[in-house]
């Protein structure tokens, strides 16, 4: 039971350690995109000063679109996460930033959401590969789970429960941090004209202000 807990501190940590680079007053980052009624619309990029992409997506109208592909500033892949009217949807997948050069990076995690929600199969693997964790979800509520030590010994039932409580607070937890990246990152829009009401009281931009960088 201590060693999944010490093991999943440890890759959050380290995922986020390596993504860091990102962060604000590490490096400066270079967002681009077309914008449409005020709001992010079409592709969207964030680069390094050095050219390197380091986030992949799409918006429609403001809101997250298709799949938003995350890489380090070495150029791993670490997460490939899908929306749909800006909430998860799809098969969203992790992978250990510690790739070594010229092999493809170890899957950490997988899992199915449907409208912003677990739904259907998750799963996470050990550095090495080993089967770490099986949940399944239906709806966002746990309805099946198992778990390993990293040597492979299944873990007890309430055991596994725990862990995967830690599991999905920490995911959150670092889907988050992604998320503030590309919020601190967006294209500069400019705010859609006020269009005046057909009785002549005074109007309210319709779109949400978008910081400018």
């Amino acid at each position: 039971m201590v060693e999944p807990a010490r093991h999943l501190i440890g890759v959050v940590i380290g995922a986020a350690c390596a993504f860091g680079a990102m962060g604000a007053g590490a490096q400066a980052l270079l967002a681009s995109g077309s914008c449409r009624v005020g709001a992010p619309h079409g592709a969207y990029e964030l680069r390094s000063p050095d050219g390197r992409l380091r986030i992949g997506g799409a918006f429609n109208r403001g809101k997250r679109t298709s799949s938003f592909i995350f890489w380090t500033r070495a150029g791993v892949r670490i997460a490939h996460i899908p929306y749909d009217e800006d909430l998860k949807s799809g098969t969203l997948s992790l992978w250990y930033a510690d790739a070594r050069p010229g092999r493809d990076p170890q899957q950490k995690l997988e899992a199915g959401y449907a409208a912003g929600q677990l739904n259907g199969d998750k799963r996470s693997w050990y550095g090495d590969g080993r089967p770490r964790a099986f949940y399944r979800y239906e709806n966002g509520v746990l309805v099946e789970a198992q778990a390993w030590t990293g040597t492979g010994t299944p873990l007890p039932p309430a055991a596994v429960r725990a862990m995967a409580l830690r599991d999905l607070a920490n995911d959150e937890r670092y889907y988050a941090s992604l998320d503030a990246i590309v919020r601190d990152h967006l294209p500069a829009c400019e705010p859609a004209p006020a269009v005046p009401h057909s009785a002549g009281t005074a109007t309210r931009d319709a779109s949400v202000a978008l910081d400018r960088r």
